[in-house]
């Protein structure tokens, strides 16, 4: 069998680690790297650190609006599909290159399989939810990380073949997190104690790209009581700068910029901290994996999981909320969610059994 993989941002890369080694071990795989995320700690230091096999394609097609992006990785897909005629076409998630990926593929005739499948906030505001939801009806397969987004798409009465498998992250944090707990250097260099600080990511285009939304956030931050570790999204940076406010977080005391992170550093960051402050998917469930509670910068989330586990709390950019959730007890339980780690086998399983749809 032939498989042809659509990667583009730092969670597919992450899925990608758990998937890619067992499959070329039973498969010829052909990996297109899109492009969507072109600074380098956020796309090929993921690639050596996490041994992800280098891409056989690699794109530049990050830039410019959502539509913009979609449209150009289409028009880039297209002729990849029909070059390499593959079997199965194979995305992650839910991003601009999933939904390209998918599309590309669907439009050729050629099976789509989507793993992380079945996710949603509810937002159709979010271009994650759109891209989500087309990317699911276009599929054949259907990967899920746990039983609720399984029974979601049967309540959509989706045409292609659901499955529960497990969550791919779950397999890389297990690998991962030993590792980078071990390594105390990304604190040094944040100048921040284990439990004394709090971890922060800010990407998404309704937070930072809206002025009004953008100074609440930033508002929210010098409100926080305890240092903060803030690794800069490219998007989040280039904005802050437009706007004059850059400069307000650099002179706060309790607050450390520093460039994007790979996924080593970035994680022993995780596991050691207070608390997690972000407005990403990828991130809230890798906080739930580290064991750290979660305070997510939107009024929706994919992973309600977390929420009704007590360990997510959804406070938009209300300060007095993040402030408040901050102070919630850790949760005494912390329930297996999504898998025993074993989920990259189940999804090679699954994309080697013959049939199209259940």
């Amino acid at each position: 069998m032939k498989v042809l993989t659509v990667v583009g941002n730092r969670p597919q890369f992450v899925k990608a680690a758990a998937v890619s080694r067992m499959l070329r071990e039973r498969a010829d795989e052909v990996l297109v790297h899109t492009g969507q995320h072109y600074d380098d700690e956020m796309s090929a230091v993921f690639f050596a650190e996490l041994g992800v096999p280098p891409p056989a394609v690699e794109l530049d097609l990050g830039r410019g609006s959502n539509t913009e992006q979609t449209a150009r990785m289409l028009s880039a897909l297209a002729p990849l599909v029909d070059e390499h005629a593959p079997d199965r076409v194979l995305v992650y998630g839910d991003t601009n290159s999933t939904l390209a990926g998918g599309l590309a593929a669907a439009q050729a005739g050629i099976p789509v399989a989507h793993v992380e499948a079945g996710m949603r906030s509810f937002d159709r505001r979010m271009p994650e939810e759109l891209n989500r939801v087309l990317t699911d009806h276009l599929s054949d397969l259907l990967l899920c990380s746990s039983q609720v987004p399984a029974d979601r798409l049967r309540l959509e009465q989706v045409t292609g073949r659901v499955e529960v498998v497990g969550d791919v992250m779950v397999d890389v944090a297990l690998l991962v997190q030993p590792r980078a707990r071990a390594d105390a250097a990304p604190l040094r260099d944040a100048g921040v104690r284990p439990g004394e600080y709090v971890l922060v990511t800010a990407h998404r285009a309704g937070n930072v790209d809206d002025p009004g939304r953008l100074r609440r956030l930033v508002d929210l931050l010098l409100a926080l009581p305890l240092p903060a570790v803030l690794p800069l999204h490219p998007r989040t940076g280039a904005r802050l700068d437009a706007a004059g406010w850059l400069d307000e977080l650099h002179g706060a005391p309790h607050i450390r910029l520093t460039p994007p992170l790979g996924y080593l550093a970035f994680t022993a960051l995780l596991t050691r901290a207070r608390a997690m402050l972000t407005d990403s998917g990828g991130v809230q469930k890798e906080a739930y994996l580290a064991g750290v509670p979660c305070v997510t910068l939107r009024d929706t989330t994919e992973w309600t999981e977390t929420v009704d586990a007590g360990w997510n709390v959804l406070v938009d950019l209300d300060a007095a909320a993040a402030l408040a959730a901050l102070e919630r007890p850790v949760p005494a339980e912390r329930p297996e969610l999504y898998g025993d780690g074993q989920a990259g086998g189940r999804v090679v399983e699954a994309l080697l059994r013959p049939g199209r749809s259940a």
